[in-house]
Parts: structure tokens; sequence; C-alpha cells
């Protein structure tokens, strides 16, 4: 009983916390998450005021969330849109994968930890996150922009290209065979191939089955579909948000409409939940000896990160704003990157301070990410950007008698 009260405050005291620094972040028209932050740093591991009791809560809140932010993200779009962007990002894509993650491959080796810790953090660099991302797209308002489908596909491709890299990296770090190891690539490369077939194939008959005009059913049928698919795509060893994204990708219609109405304030919950267990993990005495260098491999793959998303855009045919914005939103690295953090320290056969490494550089893009992504909406850099596109149009030839 003693536990459950204690949980309870802790809870309530921490949701409470939330939503004042909601209301103060919106009133200085900026992003919250920072702020969710800092305040699970302030209250976890090594924190001012630890809360032990409400973790393993916010652990679970914190997979819903990541979960409720994709299939939100999926609603907004048709199988079809997802296949045809997924076909014209591919080379964006791989455009990614090489700027994003030769720089952690490179940072580890020259440091000295060997050629398994430079394929871990090549996948930390590399991957962004679609969790914190969505969150900024929703907080600024960019959902329905024209570059928000090219963020999306790079996001979907690399969520997809983790369905094969975590059970890779999962036979490097365990040291087995590569039997054993193509066997669970090749039930990721089928788990993937058969959800997005049945939600390309099977979307309508789905969205059949679930009735828009009971609201109670519909959020209970919605939800309970896309935690089982996510839980389903985990057990196998595949991104349990890629699950999600095509459990909103299958449905569509009024049940798509009715459905996101109804998500909204859970997502809106469990997101913050995320940020705020992603602070409360994070020891702030770990640190300090790996800042230098997490800042300077942050800054290096945030530039990379803003080229990926710019020459995305323009390949789509998206203006020069556009492609600003698609460039600086991908610039957070998140919750995949703590996963293939915690396989590696998990395992026990790579550098002990990676770790914290890793946590660092998470915790600089994550709180500058947001930052940043507001840039291009700011009066003196679309000025700015005014000048530059007027420069490159070419002077009228003055007229001869």
């Amino acid at each position: 009983m003693h536990e459950t009260t204690t949980l309870l405050v802790e809870v309530g005291a921490l949701l409470l916390l939330l939503g004042l620094l909601g209301r103060l972040s919106r009133r200085f028209g900026v992003s919250p998450i920072p702020l969710y932050l800092l305040a699970g740093l302030a209250f976890g591991h090594g924190g001012l005021l630890p809360l032990a009791a409400s973790e393993e809560f916010f652990a679970v809140g914190a997979e819903i969330g990541v979960i409720l932010l994709l299939v939100m993200l999926g609603l907004e779009y048709s199988a079809n849109e997802l296949v045809g962007n997924l076909r014209s990002a591919a080379p964006a894509g791989l455009i990614d994968a090489v700027l994003n993650a030769l720089p952690g491959f490179g940072f580890a080796l020259l440091l000295g930890w060997g050629w398994v810790a430079a394929v871990v953090l090549g996948g930390i660099t590399w991957i962004s996150s679609s969790g914190v991302i969505a969150k900024v797209l929703g907080d600024l308002g960019r959902v329905g922009n024209r570059e928000t489908p090219v963020i999306l596909s790079v996001l979907v491709i690399e969520d997809l290209a983790m369905a094969l890299y975590l059970p890779l990296v999962t036979a490097l770090l365990a040291g087995v065979g590569l039997v054993k190891g193509g066997m669970a690539l090749g039930i990721a490369v089928l788990t993937v191939v058969v959800v997005l077939v049945v939600a390309i194939r099977f979307g309508h008959l789905i969205s059949a089955a679930l009735s828009a005009k009971d609201p109670e059913a519909l959020l209970l049928g919605v939800l309970g579909l896309t935690l089982l698919v996510a839980g389903i795509a985990a057990r196998l060893q595949v991104s349990a948000a890629v699950g999600a994204f095509l459990v909103g990708i299958a449905l569509s219609g009024p049940v798509a409409h009715h459905a996101t109405e109804l998500l909204s304030p859970l997502r809106d919950l469990f997101a913050a939940v995320f940020f705020v267990f992603f602070g409360l993990v994070t020891d702030p005495r770990d640190m300090p000896p790996v800042l230098l260098p997490a800042l300077l491999l942050a800054v290096v793959t945030m530039g990379t990160k803003l080229v990926t998303g710019y020459l995305a855009a323009r390949r789509a045919g998206i203006a020069e704003p556009g492609r600003w914005r698609a460039g600086f939103a991908l610039m957070p690295r998140g919750e995949f990157s703590i996963v293939i953090a915690g396989l590696a320290v998990a395992a026990g056969t790579v550098e002990p301070k990676l770790a914290a490494l890793a946590t660092a550089y998470v915790l600089i893009t994550v709180v500058t990410g947001p930052m940043l992504a507001r840039l291009p909406d700011m009066p003196w850099f679309k000025q700015r950007l005014r000048r530059r596109l007027a420069a490159r149009q070419p002077r009228p030839v003055p007229a001869t008698e």
C-alpha cells in the first residue's frame, strides 16, 4: 500500500510540474521538450531529488509515448503516399546513412575503441529521433507542410534500416556465428515485409472493422491494435515505431480522422512522459568527462543531418525555406540511439565510456535540435534567405536604343 501511495505522489507531482513547464514554454513560444528533459535530469539518477518508485511507470509510459507519436504521424498519410515517398526518398536515405553513420564510426576508431564499438557509435549518430521530431513538427504546426513527407520518408527509411541493423549489431556484440546472425536478420526482414503488405493491401478491411461512430470502441480498438502490432514487431527484433507507423498508414477515411482526435490527448501525455524518462535514466555525474567529445560529435553530425534534409527536400522539388526546415528538423537523436547504446552496455564487450558519451550526445542534440528547428521561421533568417535568393536572380539586361 505504501509503495502505491508513493507512486501516486511521485507521478502526480511530476505530471503537475510538466503541465506548468508546458504552459511556461508556450508563453515564451519555445518547445517544451528541453524543459521536460531537464525535469527528468533533476529527478533522476544523480539528480536533485531522485524518484525511485515511479521509474518503472515512466519506463512503460515512455514506450507508449513513442508508439503514439508514430501512429499519429501514420494517420496523416495513406499507404500509396508512403510507398511513393519511400521510392523517391531511397537515394536520400542512402546519403543519410553515409553522411551520418561514418562520423560516428570514424570517431570511435580515432578513440581506439575497436571496430565493434565503431559500428555501434555509427548507428547512434545515424538515426534521428522519430519521437522528438514528431513532437517538434506538431508543436511548430508543420505537419501539413510540403517538406514534412520528405522528413517522414527519411525517418521511415531509418526505422526500416533499424529492423536490419539491430539484429546485426546484437549478433556482433554477442559474438554469435554467421548462421544465427543471418537467421535473426531474415526474421526481421520478413516481419517488415509482412506488416507493410498487410497495411497496404488490407488496410481498408482493418478500417471497416473499427466503427467511427462509437468513440469509446474506436479509441480502445485503435490503441489496442497499435500496441499489439508494435509489441509483436519489437518481439521479432523489428522497431516498435515502424509497427505503430504502419498501423496508422493502414487506417483511412473517417476512422483515421476520428482516431486522430481521440488519440491526440493521449499522445501529448505519453510524449511528455517519454522525454521525462529519458532524463530520469541519465546520471548527470557521468557527463563532464565525455562532454567535450560529445559536443564535437554533435556539432559535426547535426551539420551532416542539415545537409541530408536540405538535399532530400531539394531533390523532391521543395523551395529553399522548406529545405532548411527539413534539415534542421532531422537533427535530434533519441530513442534508437539510447537503445543501441543500451545493447552495447548490456553485452559488456565494448568501451564502458560509450554509454556516457551516447547519453551526452543525445541530450545535446535533443535540447538544441528543437530550438534550432525554429530558425527558418525567424524573421531575420527569412530576410537573409530572401536576400540570398534575390542575389541569385539574373539581372535584367538594359534596353538598347
